[in-house]
């Protein structure tokens, strides 16, 4: 049995971390890849979707997404996974070109000729996502749900109260909470739990691969980084979150999570709270639930489960 998924990512290290593990597991069924403005530039982030896909030797389609949010500035995080996204490595050359149908084009048109139900695994901004749900409503009850990498119920990285991938495309992200369609919300609740330590890098580098040596590069180029940011955790020094890894960890091994069913609503206007996430967990709202939010993981399975991807990829 396999699981159709479309991938939506802005690569960026932990995207890169989070298709490393669904590449690994040939029970998800990749239909699409599609990226996003984000941790980079759509230049650059659609070019490190197909250089690591080439790489990996994965033939999926790779269809570039919108180039700026909904209405705001882009704001990108180079200076968390560098200039090229990825750190200070390098992959070959692509072999894999950009499809000739645009990212919204191709979600439509997969997701409509399905015969079952599909996940999409969104670890960037929802752009893509909130455009698809907006002009083609039409795809939603093909959606079995959207495995999402965003948000926070307690805190944030951009604000003292705004997550990255919300704020950098608040408006998409209220579209897509308000469609209806369920989400399951891997936030800063949950991904500041699923962390790797330095010792654990160790470990990966250890396994001798050309992969394992950028795979241990790149995470140690991310811990360096973060630490330079003003809204790094603290007491995280010598490890690192694997945000997006979350998301797809989820699809496979949802076993491995907790979480509560709640209503989020997307802060839009706050001077100093665009793109916070407003979790009712104590259902004050009286609003439906629309997300499950997750706040709880094994991370030592999480890790495990890593680490044997690495390994698998680097056969």
């Amino acid at each position: 049995m396999t699981v159709p998924v479309i991938i939506d990512c802005d690569p960026g290290i932990d995207d890169v971390m989070a298709l490393t593990l669904a590449f690994a597991h040939p029970e998800l069924d990749i239909k699409l890849i599609t990226t996003e403005a984000g941790n980079q530039t759509q230049e650059i982030t659609v070019h490190n979707a197909r250089t690591f896909t080439s790489y990996m030797k994965k033939n999926i389609e790779i269809a570039r997404g919108l180039d700026q949010p909904f209405f705001r500035k882009l704001e990108t995080a180079d200076d968390v996974h560098g200039e090229n996204g990825l750190g200070n490595v390098e992959f070959p050359e692509p072999t894999i070109q950009v499809s000739n149908r645009p990212a919204i084009e191709a979600m439509k048109e997969i997701l409509l000729s399905s015969d079952e139900q599909i996940i999409l695994i969104a670890t960037g901004p929802l752009t893509n996502v909130g455009a698809l749900l907006l002009a083609h409503p039409e795809v939603k009850s093909k959606i079995k749900y959207i495995s999402y990498m965003g948000g926070a119920a307690v805190g944030g990285n951009m604000s003292p109260t705004a997550e990255f991938n919300v704020y950098v495309d608040p408006h998409a992200a209220d579209i897509v909470f308000r469609s209806g369609v369920p989400i399951v919300m891997s936030g800063l609740d949950v991904t500041h739990k699923a962390y790797v330590t330095l010792e654990e890098i160790k470990e990966i580098e250890a396994i001798g691969s050309d992969f394992a040596s950028k795979v241990a590069n790149m995470l140690r180029f991310y811990i360096y980084s973060a630490k330079q940011t003003a809204f790094h955790a603290p007491g995280f020094e010598d490890q690192i979150h694997l945000h997006d890894l979350c998301a797809v960890s989820y699809v496979l091994t949802p076993e491995l999570f907790e979480g509560d069913d709640c209503y989020v609503a997307v802060e839009l206007e706050g001077k100093f709270t665009a793109g916070t996430t407003v979790v009712d967990y104590a259902q004050q709202t009286g609003l439906p639930h629309n997300a499950k939010v997750l706040h709880t993981i094994n991370r030592e399975k999480f890790v495990e489960q890593f680490i044997d991807a690495v390994q698998k990829m680097s056969l």
